[in-house]
């Protein structure tokens, strides 16, 4: 069993960027910009735009935070975001998720220009993205795939069984790994809550992508021998031994399935580094792509 260490091939991106961004400096030209928008004061939204802005500053791109209140009107935040489009220094945008329940993430993401949705959720990159045309790729699913790339995954030919159905991580996910690509050419099954026999379906999956948000859902014995686990979840869960007051749980009982696996993602340090690794190059992307 070999451990996909995320934090690692993360900080190997990064690096590579940082180099480019160096080059650019040389050159006299722009360096990027990314922009990310909080709204309200969410915990775990609030750690991820801070990780963002500090593998911004860790590359060498520039960074501005936006701060808005929870009660900001929709129009409002559109407003904010249109602004942002038409600033010319800015090259990247991101709105963090989850928004508050009177803001339509539809609308937001919309309104986003498709060349700056460096998240990759406008419909018109999403709609390249399934044609397999240059686009912008969801950052937790393009970090998987640098995943999968930097270790040589093999995975030509095998079966693919993607837990979880979202537009963030699950629906995309399958689009790239069927993709006629390096480290795609799977087939793939898309798995949900109404799916039957999800159980018996996974063990006869090589390669388990789980993207529910359930803790500890995969189970020892949902998973064959020599199988490849992607564990994409990351809930709080209390615990009176941390002193943070809890742990952080994936989709996956790690314990229980590792000993099964060929390869696996831990929790944290698997996917989460690789999706901001990837969010970087997505940023990077946008402002070449003006160049």
């Amino acid at each position: 069993m070999q451990i996909l260490d995320g934090q690692l091939v993360s900080r190997a991106t990064k690096d590579e960027l940082k180099l480019k961004v160096a080059q650019l400096v040389t050159e006299g030209k722009k360096i990027p910009h990314l922009a990310a928008v909080l709204v309200g004061s969410n915990g775990a939204s609030e750690t991820y735009v801070g990780a963002k802005v500090k593998a911004c500053g860790e590359i060498g791109f520039k960074s501005t935070l936006i701060r808005l209140e929870e009660d900001i009107s929709e129009n409002k935040l559109l407003s904010v975001i249109d602004d942002l489009n038409l600033d010319q220094d800015i090259d990247g945008i991101l709105v963090q998720l989850p928004l508050p329940k009177h803001i339509s993430d539809e609308k937001v993401i919309n309104t986003i220009l498709p060349s700056k949705d460096v998240d990759g959720f406008h419909p018109a990159n999403v709609g390249k993205m399934v044609q397999g045309l240059d686009t912008f790729i969801p950052a937790t699913p393009y970090g998987i795939m640098l995943m999968l790339e930097h270790y040589k995954i093999e995975t030509k030919g095998k079966h693919a069984v993607v837990i979880g159905r979202s537009n963030i991580v699950g629906r995309p996910m399958s689009i790239l790994l069927s993709q006629s690509a390096p480290y795609g050419n799977c087939t793939v099954t898309i798995t949900h809550s109404h799916t039957k026999n999800l159980a018996e379906i996974c063990r006869s999956a090589d390669i388990i992508v789980a993207a529910l948000g359930i803790p500890e859902f995969v189970k020892e014995d949902m998973v064959k021998e020599g199988a490849i686990i992607i564990d994409v979840g990351i809930t709080r869960v209390p615990d009176a031994s941390k002193k943070s007051g809890f742990a952080l749980k994936g989709d996956v009982d790690f314990k229980a399935v590792s000993p099964k696996c060929s390869f696996i993602t831990p929790v944290p340090g698997g996917v989460g580094p690789m999706t901001i690794a990837a969010l970087m190059k997505n940023t990077f992307k946008a402002c070449i792509d003006k160049l």
